[in-house]
C-alpha cells in the first residue's frame, strides 16, 4: 500500500475520489520503464536505484505517480533488499577500527588494514574474503547501501492495477465507520471474506444470513479511543479480499483534515462490485494469524485422537453469523468448535458474548486472553453455554484437550 504523502485524491462535495490510472499505452509504458529500471538494478545498492529513479522523474509534473509506482515495486511483494557483508557490519567496523588504531593514519594504511583483515576473515570463515568486500560491507547496514538481491517483476498492467487499488485503500486510513452490504452470493465467498476479517483483527459486527446476504459494520481507526494507523492499514488490507465477493457495496464515513484550514471535516466514500479494481489476493483461504498457526503446530505434537480442522462452516445465529477458528473432531463422531477471542474493545466483547449466548451451542469452546478485562467491559461470561479457557500469550493445546476429555 502507499504512504499518505503518495496518495492523490480530489473532492467532489462530501465525496472523496481517489486517483486511478487508466490502463492505456502511456501509463503502460511508464510502468514498463519503472519495472525495467528495477530489473537492471539487481545486484546494485539502493542508492544507485534511487539515483536512476530520480533521473526518470526529472522535472515532470507526474512525479508523484512515478514515485507511487516505484514505491510499490520496492515493497516486499516484488523486491528483496539485503545487507551484503562478509561479517555483520557492526562487528566488521569494530574489527577494522581496532586494526586501524594500531597503525599510523597514512593513506596507505587503509589498504593494508583491509588486506590484513581480509586474509584473517578468509581463514575464520573458510572461504575467500576480498578487501573490496570489507570496504563495501563496512556500512552495508545503512538503508541506502542495501543490495537489491531479488526482483520478481509484475506485468505493467498488474502494477497499474496494484497502484489503483492502493490509492483506494489509502482512503480507509481516515475512516470512522465502514458498512459493507454483501448481497446474496456463494457461501464460499462469505467464508473467505469473514476469514480475512478475523485475520486482520477487525472489529466487525455481522448481521444477516447466507440466503439473503450480510451487512458488515466495521469500526474505523478514527473511531478508536486513540486513532491507530496500524488499524487503518488492517482495514485497507480487507479491500482486496472484498473484491473476491461477486456482489457487494460499501460506504465509509471519513474524518478528513482540510489541507488549508486544518479543520476536521466529515467526508464519504462509496464503492461497489462494479468498481473495476483487481485483487492481488489469491482466491483461496488466507493464512492464519501467528497465534492460530502456533496452536495448530503444537496440537500435532499431542498425538491426540482429536483431529484439528481449519475449514469450519458458518454458524447461523439470530440476525448474524459466527465462523469459529477451528473444529475438533473425534473418531467416535463427537465434535467441538474452538473460537479464540482476542479483541479488546468493550462494545465488541459484549456483542461477541451475546452472539455466543444466542447461538445456544454447548459444543463451543472459547479461548479468552487474560489481557481482556471482561468485568470492566460489562461482559458476564458465566451465563454462556460455551466452555471457557483462559490463556496469556499462547493458547495451550493441552488446556483445550483437557476440556475435550472432561465433557
Amino acid at each position: 500500500m502507499l504512504p499518505t504523502d503518495l496518495l492523490i485524491q480530489r473532492h467532489n462535495g462530501e465525496e472523496i475520489v481517489p486517483k486511478r490510472l487508466p490502463i492505456n499505452s502511456r501509463n503502460w509504458e511508464m510502468a514498463a520503464t519503472l519495472i525495467s529500471i528495477f530489473q537492471q538494478a539487481q545486484g546494485q545498492p539502493q542508492n544507485e536505484l534511487d539515483r536512476q529513479l530520480q533521473e526518470l522523474e526529472g522535472d515532470s509534473t507526474d512525479y508523484r505517480i512515478k514515485r507511487g509506482l516505484a514505491y510499490l515495486l520496492r515493497s516486499d511483494a516484488f523486491s528483496k533488499f539485503e545487507v551484503v557483508s562478509p561479517l555483520e557490519p557492526q562487528q566488521l567496523r569494530q574489527r577494522v577500527f581496532a586494526w586501524a588504531a594500531q597503525a599510523a593514519p597514512l593513506p596507505q594504511t587503509a589498504a593494508h588494514t583491509f588486506a590484513t583483515l581480509a586474509e584473517q576473515l578468509s581463514q575464520e570463515l573458510g572461504h575467500e574474503v576480498y578487501p573490496e568486500q570489507i570496504r563495501n560491507g563496512l556500512y552495508a547496514d545503512l538503508s541506502e547501501n542495501r543490495i537489491l538481491t531479488q526482483f520478481d517483476p509484475p506485468t505493467p498492467e498488474a502494477l497499474l492495477h496494484r497502484y489503483n487499488l492502493s490509492q483506494v485503500q489509502g482512503i480507509f486510513y481516515k475512516a470512522s465507520q465502514i458498512r459493507i452490504q454483501a448481497h446474496r452470493n456463494d457461501p464460499g465467498e462469505y467464508k473467505l471474506l469473514f476469514r480475512y476479517l478475523k485475520l486482520f483483527g477487525l472489529m466487525a459486527y455481522i448481521e444477516g444470513d447466507a440466503d439473503h446476504g450480510f451487512t458488515i459494520s466495521i469500526d474505523g481507526p478514527t473511531s478508536l479511543f486513540k486513532p491507530s494507523t496500524r488499524y487503518g492499514l488492517d482495514i485497507a488490507k480487507l479491500i482486496p479480499a472484498l473484491l473476491h465477493v461477486t456482489k457487494w457495496s460499501l460506504a465509509a464515513d471519513l474524518h478528513w483534515r482540510d489541507s488549508y484550514s486544518k479543520q476536521e471535516q466529515a467526508k464519504r466514500f462509496t464503492l461497489d462490485s462494479g468498481c473495476g479494481l483487481v485483487s492481488h489476493y489469491p482466491p483461496g483461504k488466507p493464512y492464519d494469524s501467528f497465534l492460530e498457526l502456533s496452536f495448530a503446530d503444537r496440537w500435532d505434537s499431542l498425538n491426540s485422537e482429536w483431529r484439528l480442522e481449519r475449514e469450519v462452516d458458518l454458524i447461523p445465529i439470530p440476525g448474524s453469523v459466527m465462523i469459529p477458528d477451528f473444529r475438533l473432531v473425534h473418531p467416535d463422531g463427537r465434535s467441538f468448535l474452538l473460537e479464540i477471542v482476542g479483541y479488546w474493545r468493550p462494545e465488541y466483547l459484549r456483542k461477541k458474548f451475546l452472539q455466543v449466548r444466542q447461538s445456544g451451542r454447548n459444543d463451543l469452546i472459547l479461548a479468552i486472553s487474560e489481557r481482556l478485562n471482561l468485568e470492566k467491559a460489562g461482559v458476564n461470561f458465566n451465563h454462556t453455554p460455551a466452555h471457557v479457557i483462559w490463556f496469556k500469550d499462547k493458547l495451550s493445546p493441552k488446556a483445550v484437550l483437557d476440556v475435550l476429555e472432561s465433557v
